[in-house]
C-alpha cells in the first residue's frame, strides 16, 4: 500500500506570519528595521521554511518523515517497528521536534493527534497527522506486505 502525506502547520504559519507582518509594517512606517528585528524577521522566514509541514511517506520498507523541504528527515525500516498505534498528544508536548525524557520523542506541526511506533531498542517515537488511522493501517499492511 502506497502511502504520502503532508501536513501543514497552520497555526506556526499564521502565528510567524502575524510577527514578520508585524516587523514589515514597522520597517513601513519607520523607514528602517533595527539589527535585532531584522535578526528575528531571518529566524522566523527559516524556521518557517523549516518546519511548516510534516510529510510522511511509506517507501522501500522504510517510514520516512521530513519538515519542510527535507533538509530535517527521519527514516525508520519497518523491520525496526514492533508496534503500532494511534495516539493523543497533550497540549504540553507542543509542535516541532520534542523529546519528553523517559516516554518518546515527538515529531509535530498541528493538532494533538499522532501514531506511536514503539521500536525494537524499546524507543518510542511519535509523530504528528490529521489521520492517524490511516497511518497505523498504511504501517501494518506494508509491514505485513514486506514492501
Amino acid at each position: 500500500m502506497e502511502y504520502r502525506h503532508t501536513q501543514f502547520g497552520t497555526v506556526i504559519i499564521f502565528g510567524v506570519g502575524i510577527v514578520i507582518a508585524a516587523i514589515l509594517v514597522h520597517f513601513l512606517v519607520s523607514g528602517s528595521i533595527p539589527p535585532n528585528e531584522a535578526g528575528v524577521a531571518i529566524l522566523l522566514l527559516l524556521t518557517l521554511f523549516l518546519f511548516a509541514s510534516l510529510t510522511v511517506e511509506i517507501n522501500n520498507g522504510s517510514v520516512v518523515c521530513r519538515f519542510g523541504p527535507g533538509l530535517i528527515r527521519k527514516e525508520i525500516k519497518l523491520s525496526d517497528i514492533t508496534e503500532v498505534r494511534p495516539v493523543t498528544n497533550s497540549w504540553l508536548a507542543g509542535w516541532g521536534i520534542r523529546w519528553i525524557p523517559g516516554r518518546y520523542m515527538l515529531w509535530n506541526v498541528s493538532g494533538f493527534q499522532a501514531v506511536e511506533l514503539t521500536l525494537t531498542n524499546g524507543k518510542r517515537f511519535r509523530i504528528g497527522t490529521d489521520e492517524p488511522d490511516l497511518l497505523v493501517h498504511a504501517i501494518q499492511i506494508n509491514k505485513t506486505t514486506g514492501t
